[in-house]
């Protein structure tokens, strides 16, 4: 296990000198290299669970390797075209997070595919968002109009798929079945279409249900907290959560499930693709307001999208969604730090999505 941890982090290495060099990079007055981890992310690594500091990857390096330069001469839609499937009469708030994240770390459009009930409701929180209210509920639904509507939903979402670069599956779903039933067609049809998925809330709760959605699909992310990767692992590998060997059983699940990619969230959040296992444990807040979630989502969708069309043009045989995993989790913990840092315990998701794009300029300042 040893030797694959090694080979992992040489590979890592080697990209980022590829795309950087070893050049040292200063963020509020921590230095970080590709070969030097500061002083602060050494004593982070000892109270990692797992014990095993090789875990820890340099996570600020890969973000500032993957994220584009702004360019006068780029075009509406080349930073990033995100889709958040989710919103019921329910949950409106956490389709919004994750969309609304997306935009504020420089994705270009964000767009939200969500039920007739919550599009009002979206597009009041802010008109920056495209809402598109497609999706129904049961109860809006006879039973002889079932299949109709959702070929209808389907042909819809297949108009706008193409312009995709990446979707987030969940953010306030819900739980009614049909609507599930037809969120599932449209992560069939993503699948088919190349198109990569962060998974999330209650898509996970599809996903543990009908692992076939994303089995052997290696441009699924999912994203599972606590309680959700505990069903997760009772699910797939029949047994409970082994906090002890924490990062083996991590490695064990992504591979059981066919190579998707999972982060596992925590005090320190951990990610494995089947091939090996990556920690981010740098920056973070006290506060666990919800909703970060989220933001997080949102952020590895973006991070993603930046990953895969940069890393082709460097080497393709590094996996782009690690990296906008790693990515997006060191945003996400470095703007709720920040935000942590001024509102103490009146944090809230907002507060922490206000601080994402002051998070990422520290890191990588535009020229």
């Amino acid at each position: 296990m040893q030797q694959c941890y090694g080979s992992i982090i040489r590979r890592q290495q080697h990209l980022l000198r590829c795309l950087i060099g070893d050049c040292r990079i200063s963020s509020n007055d921590t230095v970080l290299s590709v070969n030097n981890i500061s002083k602060e992310n050494t004593r982070m690594q000892s109270v990692m669970s797992s014990g095993n500091p090789n875990l820890e990857i340099d996570a600020i390096s890969v973000l500032r390797s993957i994220s584009p330069n702004l360019d006068s001469n780029k075009h509406k839609g080349q930073a990033g075209k995100i889709a958040v499937v989710g919103g019921c009469r329910e949950y409106t708030g956490a389709p919004y997070f994750s969309a609304i994240s997306a935009l504020k770390i420089g994705a270009d459009l964000s767009h939200v595919i969500c039920t007739k009930d919550a599009a009002p409701v979206i597009k009041s929180y802010s008109p920056e968002l495209i809402v598109h209210p497609l999706l129904e509920e049961s109860y809006n639904v006879r039973d002889e109009d079932r299949k109709s509507i959702s070929t209808r939903v389907l042909a819809e979402v297949d108009k706008w798929m193409e312009r995709f670069d990446c979707l987030v599956i969940g953010p306030g779903l819900g739980r009614d079945p049909f609507l599930l039933d037809c969120v599932s067609d449209i992560m069939k049809h993503a699948r088919e279409s190349n198109v990569p998925m962060v998974i999330d809330g209650d898509g996970l709760f599809l996903v543990t249900n009908c692992l076939d959605l994303v089995s052997g699909y290696p441009l699924a992310v999912l994203t599972p907290n606590v309680n959700e990767y505990k069903r997760l692992v009772q699910k797939v590998l029949n047994c409970e959560v082994n906090d002890r060997d924490g990062p083996q059983q991590l490695l064990s699940l992504a591979k059981s499930i066919g190579g998707v990619t999972i982060l596992r969230k925590g005090q320190t959040d951990y990610i494995s693709d089947g091939e090996g296992v990556e920690a981010v444990s740098i920056y973070g807040s006290p506060r666990r307001c919800g909703g970060q979630g989220d933001i997080l989502s949102g952020s590895v969708a973006v991070f993603l999208a930046w990953a895969r069309k940069r890393i082709g043009e460097v080497d393709p045989g590094i996996n782009p969604v690690m990296l906008g995993c790693i990515a997006g989790s060191a945003l996400m913990r470095k703007a709720a730090s920040v935000a942590f840092a001024d509102k103490k315990r009146s944090t809230l998701t907002t507060d922490i999505i206000e601080c994402l794009g002051r998070s990422l300029e520290e890191i990588c300042p535009v020229s």
